[in-house]
C-alpha cells in the first residue's frame, strides 16, 4: 500500500500532535491533519516507508525518536521570513537602541545581537548588514549575532547563505552590491551572502522548549519575531520569559506584529508596537 492510498489514523494523528507539542512547542488542531500529512509524506519518500501507520512504528519504536525527531520537527516548521521584514525594526535599532547600549560602552565586550528562530537566515544576515554599516559610521563599535532555530534543514541553508534574487530584491540598492555576490553562471538564479558578512553569524540549534538555553553570556537585543505565533498562550509565556532572562538589564526585545505579549507576567516593558525592553531591576 502506498502512502497515497493510506490516510493518516485519528490514533496516529492524536500521538504525533502530543509529540509535537511536548517537543517543539507547537500546538496542531483538528484543522492539519492534512497539513501533517503532506509534511510527513516526505519523510516517508526519505525512509523508503509505504505507509503513515509504518512511519509512526518506527518513529515511536527503540531507535525512531532518537533517529526520527529532529527531521520530524524539521518538516512541520514553518519558516516564512525575508531580508528586512518589518523594517521600522530595523530602523529603530540603528537610531535609538545601539546608540543607548553602546552610550555607556567602556570599549569591554562587543554586543551581543540573537536572531531567536532565524530560519533560512534572512533575518541575521540583514542584521548583519545593519551593524556592520552602523561600524564603519562608528569607530570602535564591536558586534556578535547569535542566530538559533530549531530546524536544522533552515539552519544548513542559513549557513550556506544561497539566495534566490528575488529573495533579496528587499536588500537596499547599495547594500545588495556590497554585501550580496552575483553567481559568475550568467543562466543561475543564485546569488550568495559575501563570506565577511557570513563569518559574523554563529549559527546554532536550540529548542525553545528545552529548560535551559544553554547561552552563556546574555544578548542587548533579541530579536524573536513571528516564532512565538505558532505556540499556545501558556508555552508563549514560558519562551519569552527563558528570553528575558537571557537578556541584559534594559536590553530590547522585538516580537512579530501579530504577535502581542498584553497581560503576560514578564519583566519587559512595552515601547511600541512588537517592541519592549527588559525592566532595569528584572531579576
Amino acid at each position: 500500500m502506498g502512502a497515497h492510498d493510506e490516510n493518516l489514523s485519528t490514533r496516529d494523528y492524536t500521538r504525533l500532535c502530543e509529540l509535537i507539542y511536548a517537543q517543539a512547542g507547537i500546538r496542531l488542531g483538528s484543522g492539519k491533519k492534512t497539513m501533517l500529512e503532506g509534511r510527513i509524506k516526505r519523510r516517508l519518500n526519505a525512509l523508503d516507508l509505504n505507509s503513515y501507520s509504518q512511519y509512526c512504528e518506527f518513529l515511536f519504536g527503540q531507535r525512531g525518536l532518537k533517529e526520527e525527531l529532529v527531521s520530524l520537527i524539521d518538516v512541520v516548521t514553518t519558516n516564512k521570513t525575508d531580508f528586512f521584514r518589518e523594517a521600522g525594526h530595523f530602523n529603530f535599532l540603528v537610531e535609538k537602541a545601539l546608540p543607548e547600549l553602546t552610550a555607556h560602552d567602556d570599549g569591554g565586550r562587543p554586543l551581543l545581537i540573537w536572531s531567536a528562530g532565524c530560519s533560512t537566515g534572512e533575518e541575521p544576515y540583514t542584521l548583519a548588514m545593519v551593524l556592520s554599516e552602523y561600524g564603519l559610521a562608528h569607530p570602535g563599535f564591536r558586534f556578535r549575532i547569535l542566530a538559533t532555530d530549531i530546524s536544522t534543514a533552515v539552519l544548513a541553508k542559513a549557513e550556506l547563505g544561497v539566495y534566490s534574487k528575488d529573495m533579496v530584491i528587499p536588500v537596499p540598492a547599495a547594500l545588495r552590491k556590497k554585501y550580496i555576490m552575483v553567481n559568475r553562471d550568467p543562466g543561475s538564479n543564485n546569488v550568495r551572502i559575501v563570506p565577511e558578512l557570513r563569518r559574523l553569524v554563529e549559527f546554532r540549534r536550540l529548542n525553545f522548549m528545552d529548560a535551559d538555553y544553554r547561552i552563556s553570556e546574555k544578548a542587548d537585543a533579541i530579536f524573536c519575531r513571528n516564532v512565538i505565533i505558532y505556540f499556545d498562550r501558556p508555552t508563549q509565556q514560558s519562551v519569552l520569559r527563558k528570553l528575558s532572562q537571557r537578556l541584559v538589564p534594559r536590553g530590547y526585545m522585538f516580537v512579530g506584529h501579530a504577535e502581542t505579549l498584553h497581560d503576560m507576567d514578564l519583566p519587559l516593558t512595552p515601547l511600541a508596537p512588537a517592541l519592549y525592553r527588559r525592566a532595569d531591576d528584572a531579576a
